[in-house]
């Protein structure tokens, strides 16, 4: 039987109360993974609950990833927990839609803080942990990295750059880490449903992106936490500063017909 069992080891993931980080955080808990995980909420909802009933350890973090010593705090509580940091999963974001005209300087420097340099800077609070441990980093990005529609700028920009980041990390802190990104597409989330409650008749509009997909349907969050356990395991030990894009086939499409 093939099986990944990550007991021991330390993954601490941000966001992680809903969506694809709840996934990530549950998918964890099945390979055995002791489990920090932050989000922005004081309470942390179902996340507790749902990693242990997979007999993982866990412990959870009110944090501001954009706040510098939120991050500190949340690496100090990690290690408290844990003594140790194998795994970092670093998936926060935010849909910052603007458009190039329209955007202003506050929401880009929001979206800057945010969708990127919140990622390096975890990234480099958590090194001096994870290199003692032939640790990974893996950084959550977008399909919006590859190709993009008028209006999502400037997230676009931003999820373009963490390709960059996960090729970087990869090249300087090699081979005591591996940095691997992952490119999802859409996946099956309150935020998904969010956008698709914008529209007038929101069933139409979410078979409408189905059917966009060669697959013919949406990715769940349990399917990016199985990509992030296998791409954490010693089974993915030669993949490092690649983006993995996961859209469906989607990306496979010239036109949306």
């Amino acid at each position: 039987m093939f099986q990944i069992d990550l007991t021991g080891k330390t993954v601490l993931i941000t966001v992680v109360t809903t969506g694809i980080g709840a996934g990530i955080a549950k998918m964890f808990a099945k390979a055995g993974a002791n489990i920090s995980g932050c989000a922005t909420s004081q309470k942390s909802g179902e996340f507790v609950q749902t990693t242990t009933e997979d007999t993982a350890q866990s412990i959870y973090t009110q944090c501001d990833v954009t706040k510098e010593e939120d991050l500190q705090k949340l690496i100090q509580n990690t290690i408290q927990k844990f003594g140790r940091i194998d795994i970092l999963v670093s998936n926060s974001g935010q849909n910052v839609f603007e458009g190039a005209t329209n955007c202003d300087e506050d929401h880009w420097n929001k979206n800057i803080e945010l969708n990127l340099a919140s990622h390096w800077r975890l990234a480099k609070l958590s090194k001096p942990y994870l290199e003692k441990n032939n640790g990974v980093i893996i950084v959550m990005t977008s399909n919006h990295a590859f190709s993009t529609i008028p209006g999502c700028f400037p997230y676009n920009v931003a999820k373009t750059a963490l390709t960059g980041l996960v090729r970087s990390l990869a090249v300087e802190w090699g081979p005591n880490i591996r940095t691997i990104g992952i490119a999802p597409g859409f996946i099956d989330t309150p935020g998904n449903q969010k956008w698709f409650d914008s529209f007038p008749d929101p069933a139409i509009e979410r078979q409408r992106t189905i059917d966009l997909h060669p697959v013919k349907k949406m990715g769940s969050p349990d399917e990016i936490g199985a990509w992030c356990v296998f791409l954490a395991s010693d089974y993915a030990s030669f993949a490092s500063g690649v983006t993995y894009l996961i859209d469906g086939g989607r990306n496979a499409l010239m036109q949306d017909h």
